[in-house]
């Protein structure tokens, strides 16, 4: 008899038919209701995330880094999330780091097979001289990326602290990774598109990872990101308009001061 293959969450049937037909008005719509279910999937994993950020804060606390790893649109995601970090919080480049399956060239064009190689994701990381200090998160809808489960299954071997994003239960990547993730949408709008729900609940929890362990980290004073970048007039106005708020001072003065000081938080702390 035959073993029946039990079909992952995230490849299964969209509950909605003839696509095509839909009009416009239809097609948002029932997009909208479906994204409208990421969160909620999400709050059911808020324990398993808290987890996941104790463990890795209790390692960058102390000098280590925070590594992603992906393919395809799960590695874009990760790659998004570690750019922003040194321009949104002022840590240096190389804290968060984004890896993808086939290399840089993959962030803009899909790289055939890079993703099913279950020891190229090791390799990949070894530039970089990941240890025990770090932490390294998975990132992979399915779930069953040889390129990811490959690299988390090597990381635990090296005492390097594992983590994982799925959207399917029970997974190869869940079961590699010692704090796993486990976000499941249910079907897509479009029948296995993972882009679509998968890729924002993905998008989500590392918003969540990042943006808490850099608060935690002290990268945030009340509400306010005092050790942006200031890299365009946007952020400048932004940095001055904090400084007015902290210190009760006019935009002139406040300018002055950023300027002079270059940085939101020592601008408020020396405040001369």
């Amino acid at each position: 008899m035959t073993k029946k293959v039990t079909e992952r969450t995230t490849e299964s049937s969209s509950i909605y038919n003839h696509l095509e037909k839909m009009s416009t008005k239809q097609l948002l719509a029932n997009i909208n209701n479906e994204d409208k279910t990421v969160p909620l999937a999400i709050e059911k994993e808020l324990p398993k995330i808290l987890k996941l950020v104790d463990a890795a804060y209790e390692r960058m606390k102390t000098g280590g880094r925070l590594f992603y790893i992906g393919a395809g649109t799960s590695g874009r995601l990760g790659i998004v999330d570690a750019s922003e970090c040194p321009p949104t919080f002022g840590v240096p480049q190389g804290l968060v780091i984004g890896i993808i399956a086939g290399g840089d060239t993959a962030i803009r064009k899909a790289v055939e097979f890079a993703e099913d190689d279950e020891k190229q994701g090791w390799k990949d990381l070894q530039q970089y001289k990941i240890n025990k200090k770090d932490i390294l998160i998975g990132i992979a809808a399915s779930g069953s990326t040889p390129y990811v489960a490959g690299a988390l299954r090597e990381a635990r071997k090296k005492d390097v602290l594992t983590g994982c994003i799925v959207c399917n239960k029970n997974s190869l990547v869940a079961s590699e990774a010692e704090f796993p993730v486990e976000v499941v949408v249910g079907p897509e709008f479009v029948t296995g598109s993972t882009r679509m729900k998968s890729g924002t609940a993905q998008k989500l929890v590392l918003n969540m990872l990042s943006t808490s362990l850099m608060i935690k980290l002290g990268r945030v004073k009340g509400n306010k990101m005092v050790d942006m970048q200031l890299s365009n007039n946007k952020l400048i106005k932004r940095g001055t308009k904090m400084i007015m708020d902290e210190l009760k001072i006019d935009e002139k003065t406040a300018e002055a001061l950023l300027k002079k000081h270059g940085n939101v938080r020592t601008a408020i702390t020396n405040k001369k």
